[in-house]
């Protein structure tokens, strides 16, 4: 099997390159309105935002940075075929113009415009953020009335076009068989609070482009692409950044498109591809010997399990995850702004009397390379 990645460095505001209804999944980050360190690239697009934040006019230049990102989610709603997800992660801000210090709600902003687009709403996802200490505050510490409460959190935004995808064909409905997660991931996944995943650390970005990244977890694009699409589906993200969706996309053998609008990002997302092949098989291993820690602790509790997965002979809970198959990544080629995945024919991982094995080569023992 093969994958393909495309990286476009422009606006998405104009995808010109990605046909109407081909997109089977977005997944992105955007600046955040009103968050200072992006308000530089809003006020390139519309050159009224910085004479508003000048001028001390906080609400119209949070409206006209939204507008902004209006654009793109018109086009995301073009691009995506009927059923698709639209996931958004997007922080509100706070933010003290002039005299008027005042939360700036944009994830509602945001979802509000999707809405007027046709999408629907899902249950949407709060990214509990593990980067605050407790005893942080903003405002006048113990006297009442000059305090203010902090944020420490997200939003992911679940937004689908259309009604509920449906799986016509044979072809389709076998992808999605192997398209499964595990009966524990789905009950971690679903929640609609996410504390389990830390801020991504900056210190290896370079410095040029630092201070306008606002890369989310590696964790957070993965579980999207496993929770919405199918392997071989497309994934969008129309605010590429880091290129941590299309890092996410290549280890969940989906193929990928990315928009970003700043080339000081380019050497950074092609640096991470070093150790992609590496990093994806060990992700893999790291998920199946979690998958192994639950099933000994549910069989001693509740007994063997009923089901075995067809491909790597261990037990499953349901039979919705007996066809699970898990693309292991052989290399990557790189052609310009394309990256073409390959993978495995068929797994290397197996199971043998209550153990994990590889069938051409050692344990690779505990997971440790990053992207």
């Amino acid at each position: 099997m093969k994958t393909i990645h495309r990286i476009i460095f422009e606006n998405a505001s104009n995808m010109k390159e990605v046909p109407d209804c081909s997109v089977d999944l977005m997944v992105t980050s955007p600046p955040y309105p009103m968050i200072e360190m992006w308000d530089d690239i809003f006020s390139k697009q519309n050159p009224t935002i910085d004479a508003t934040l000048a001028s001390e006019d906080g609400k119209t230049a949070f409206e006209l940075m939204n507008k902004e990102l209006d654009k793109v989610w018109k086009e995301v709603y073009r691009v995506l075929k009927e059923g698709g997800f639209a996931c958004i992660n997007i922080g509100d801000a706070t933010r003290k113009i002039g005299d008027e210090f005042k939360l700036y709600s944009n994830h509602s902003r945001v979802l509000q415009y999707c809405l007027g687009l046709g999408f629907s709403s899902l249950p949407e996802i709060l990214w509990r953020k593990q980067t605050n200490a407790p005893n942080k505050f903003m405002g006048s510490g113990m006297l009442p009335a000059g305090a203010y409460v902090t944020l420490e959190h997200e939003f992911i935004l679940i937004l689908r076009k259309g009604n509920k995808r449906k799986f016509m064909n044979q072809e389709e409905k076998k992808r999605r068989q192997e398209s499964a997660f595990f009966w524990e991931e789905r009950n971690l996944w679903f929640s609609d609070v996410w504390e389990d995943l830390k801020g991504t650390r900056q210190n290896n970005i370079n410095k040029n482009i630092r201070d306008r990244s606002g890369a989310y977890p590696f964790e957070l694009a993965y579980r999207l692409i496993n929770m919405f699409s199918l392997r071989k589906d497309t994934v969008l993200d129309p605010f590429l950044g880091t290129g941590t969706t299309t890092m996410a996309s290549i280890a969940t053998g989906r193929n990928s498109v990315g928009f970003e609008i700043d080339p000081n990002f380019e050497g950074h997302i092609f640096s991470r591809l070093e150790n992609i092949v590496a990093f994806s098989n060990e992700l893999i291993q790291n998920r199946i010997e979690n998958h192994l820690k639950f099933v000994q602790k549910r069989t001693k509790v509740r007994g063997r399990l009923r089901y075995d997965s067809t491909y790597y002979g261990f037990p499953v809970m349901t039979s919705q995850e007996k066809e699970i198959i898990f693309d292991e990544l052989n290399k990557i080629r790189i052609r310009g702004n394309t990256i073409e995945a390959e993978y495995r024919d068929e797994p290397t991982v197996y199971y043998k009397s209550g153990r994990l094995e590889r069938k051409d080569m050692p344990s690779l023992g505990k997971w440790t390379r990053t992207i």
